[in-house]
């Protein structure tokens, strides 16, 4: 699971689930079409204002022994149009198979990563 991690206009942090795509050292997350109170949504408008954001993927297991983390930290820009978004589209719909069947629109989160943690419970 992936968790981006915005800083809301009181400086507080607001955390929200995402799926994504990397490309290089840039990672892309887009709007879906699963249900929302609004397409203007927090993490978007967060990232416009204050573009330092921060990625957790992990995944749990029962055995702890197989636990791992990845935290990516970085600038996020929003497209709202062009090659870059349209290229960004297009990765999501690849990987994800849900999104050919409903296929994410702009805007687009673009994170431009600069830092790179991990750690895992075993080889």
């Amino acid at each position: 699971m992936a968790r981006l991690a915005t800083i809301d206009r009181d400086g507080r942090p607001h955390l929200v689930p995402i799926v994504f795509v990397l490309d290089g050292n840039t990672l892309y997350s887009a709007v879906d079409a699963k249900p929302k109170r609004s397409r203007v949504l927090r993490r978007i408008e967060n990232a416009r204002r204050e573009p330092n954001v921060t990625v957790l993927v992990d995944d749990y297991d029962d055995d702890w022994g197989r636990l791992w983390w990845v935290r990516l930290r970085g600038r996020a820009r929003v497209l709202d149009e062009g090659a870059e978004a349209e290229k960004a589209l297009d990765l999501l719909v690849a990987k994800y198979e849900q999104y050919r069947e409903a296929p994410p629109g702009l805007p687009v989160l673009a994170i431009d990563v600069d830092e790179w943690r991990s750690w895992a419970a075993g080889p």
